[in-house]
């Protein structure tokens, strides 16, 4: 059987867990998602085991916090006076916020406390200082024309 290359495009199911076991993502909702390898659209640990791996074969990628998601970083902890934040709807503990970086880039804050002067939101990614492992499954291979 073949196996995909650059270019293809695979289907496949994937469960992201945490190091601690906690399931924190899967493919069981909307079905299997499809990558276009070599597009970066995945982590290239992913990309390099899906390229030895024929239709129906699991594996398990584990990846370090280093290479995933990076570590958590503090100064992406930052406080916001409540004036500078639109009235509605009120700041709740893990909502998502949009800011602009420096460089005009966009940026996503999770709220994670709020208080009647200010909130404090975090600008790291929810899995920052996590290693993480995908269980993943190759469904389909679309072969590049």
């Amino acid at each position: 059987m073949p196996t995909p290359k650059n270019g293809d495009t695979v289907s496949i199911d994937y469960v992201l867990r945490r190091s601690d076991g906690e399931v924190v993502g899967n493919t069981e909702e909307q079905g299997p998602q499809d990558i276009e390898l070599g597009s970066g659209q995945i982590f290239p640990q992913i990309e390099q085991a899906l390229t030895a791996m024929e239709v129906g074969d699991e594996e398990t990628v584990a990846i370090e916090c280093e290479s995933a998601f990076g570590p958590r970083r503090d100064e992406l902890i930052i406080e916001i006076p409540r004036e500078n934040l639109p009235p509605e709807p009120a700041p709740q503990p893990g909502m998502a916020l949009q800011a602009q970086q420096q460089d005009g880039s966009p940026m996503t804050l999770y709220v994670v406390d709020v208080n009647d002067q200010s909130i404090k939101a975090d600008g790291n990614h929810p899995l920052a200082g996590e290693d993480i492992t995908f269980a993943i499954t190759l469904r389909e291979i679309k072969q590049a024309a």
